[in-house]
């Protein structure tokens, strides 16, 4: 039976990001995979990178040596049939927890050899989510697209395996828009979006994830 591992890279434990990760999560598990979810800020303290080479050594090459509590993750994530990760759109750039794990997963394997770019020699596939407020059209070739889907996008191909993205625009940011004065919103088009357009979303993610599990 494959093993494949879903991380919640969002502080919000129920909300778009959640719901997309639990989505692929379902269909892996559809597809006859066990799936274990992570939420990671519900761990307790890690950092990203932080620089001390040990990966490189030849004691710990491919291995990184920060004993914190997202070792457990990495160690999970390099013994995983499938990765899934999910992040939400902060700024234009993921969340600090998911930056933190991606610095630590990909640096780990950088070998910085003429001869072999990476130390990893286990490959799996990858599904790369983000909601986001932002429209769909952001997302576009030349938009956010090119500096979030490229940069994760690539870069989790080149030292994890073959990865797919999904992306979900202009999501519904709280359950109660009275609470707050924001003019540039419209609650009721939120509203609507979210029951007729986040489903398909939410499907094309449990979809993603049987795809992962098999291999099509």
């Amino acid at each position: 039976m494959k093993h494949i591992l879903a991380i919640n890279a969002s502080p919000r434990k129920t909300w778009n990001t959640a719901s997309l990760v639990n989505s692929a999560a379902k269909g892996a598990r559809e597809a006859g995979a066990e799936v274990e979810v992570f939420d990671l800020y519900s761990l307790g303290k890690y950092s990203g990178c932080i620089s001390c080479f040990g990966c490189k050594t030849e004691k710990h090459y491919g291995h990184c040596v920060c004993r914190d509590d997202l070792t457990a993750v990495l160690e999970k994530i390099r013994a995983a049939d499938g990765l899934i990760l999910g992040a939400p759109n902060y700024l234009g750039e993921t969340t600090a927890a998911f930056r933190a794990l991606y610095e630590r997963l990909i640096f780990q394997y950088i070998t910085y050899k003429t001869e072999f770019f990476s130390y990893n020699d286990r490959r799996i596939p990858v599904l790369f989510i983000m909601a986001s407020n932002a429209p769909d059209e952001a997302y576009e070739p030349g938009g956010y697209y090119r500096h979030l889907a490229e940069q994760y996008q690539g870069t989790l191909s080149r030292f994890i395996g073959p990865t797919e993205s999904l992306f979900a625009g202009d999501t519904k940011q709280v359950s109660d828009y009275s609470k707050y004065d924001w003019t540039m919103f419209d609650p009721e088009a939120k509203a609507e979006r979210h029951n007729s357009v986040f489903p398909e979303k939410l499907e094309q993610a449990r979809a993603a994830g049987a795809r992962m599990v098999n291999g099509r």
